[in-house]
């Protein structure tokens, strides 16, 4: 409600309170209720307790099946953990139960993927995978991995550098372009370029990283640029009218 901190959740660093969380990139909650962080530094994905932040072990071991410094990560309609390998230019999937490698789900370079962030299923059961130096959102078969298209073409709309995508409220694609501070928006049937939901430098945004939408269905951006704060943008003027720090 008021974007207040409510104190901190886990340490990074080594030691059994953290379990050695170095250089956290994405944080989901699982269908069971827990909260799991890539730990991007260590190849790993670790488990938290989603009341106490207290560790539970390593989710997904070092490098399991190939992983290599694992970044955006979603939990598929399957139940199970997908996870983009940054450096490994890949998409690898784990048992949402055990964190066991099932496979690489999304093989490396597949349709020309590369430095991939953000991931996340699509209403249409597909999964959607941003490849940050080729300016695009690449399309998997979101039942065997095999690449579709790309949902966004290279640099529609000005799209430089994506690093996340999510789908709205409207059914729309909503992208991070970060290299132009910028939101855009894509028809979520075909790709097309809409607008520019939240324009270049709005309420001050700078190096946004990730998006997501709230409860209270306003869009919420991390902007590594600004000192490291959370942007909220509503869905009538998309300008940002509070700053959670």
């Amino acid at each position: 409600e008021t974007g207040d901190s409510l104190g901190l959740f886990t340490t990074t660093g080594q030691g059994p309170a953290s379990g050695g969380l170095n250089g956290p990139r994405d944080i989901v909650f699982g269908p069971d209720g827990k909260v799991y962080v890539a730990s991007i530094s260590t190849d790993e994905v670790l488990q938290y307790d989603a009341s106490t932040g207290a560790f539970l072990g390593v989710f997904v071991q070092a490098g399991s099946g190939g992983l290599d410094a694992p970044d955006g990560m979603v939990f598929g309609p399957d139940g199970n953990l997908y996870v983009a390998g940054w450096i490994s230019h890949n998409v690898v999937r784990y048992d949402g139960t055990s964190g066991a490698f099932i496979d690489e789900f999304v093989p490396a370079g597949s349709g020309g993927l590369q430095w991939p962030f953000g991931l996340t299923f699509g209403p249409d059961g597909n999964l959607y995978v941003t490849s940050n130096s080729t300016d695009q959102i690449l399309r998997y078969n979101g039942q065997t991995g095999a690449f579709l298209d790309a949902f966004v073409s290279a640099g529609s709309g000005g799209l430089d550098g994506p690093t996340d995508v999510t789908f709205g409220p409207d059914g729309n694609a909503y992208v991070v372009s970060q290299n132009s501070n910028e939101v855009l928006r894509y028809d979520g049937t075909t790709g097309a370029f809409l607008d520019a939901y939240v324009q270049a430098g709005a309420g001050g945004l700078n190096a946004p990283r990730a998006l997501a939408f709230g409860p209270d269905g306003n869009l919420y951006v991390t902007a590594v640029g600004n000192n490291d704060e959370v942007l909220r943008y509503g869905p009538a003027s998309q300008a940002a009218f509070t700053v959670k720090l």
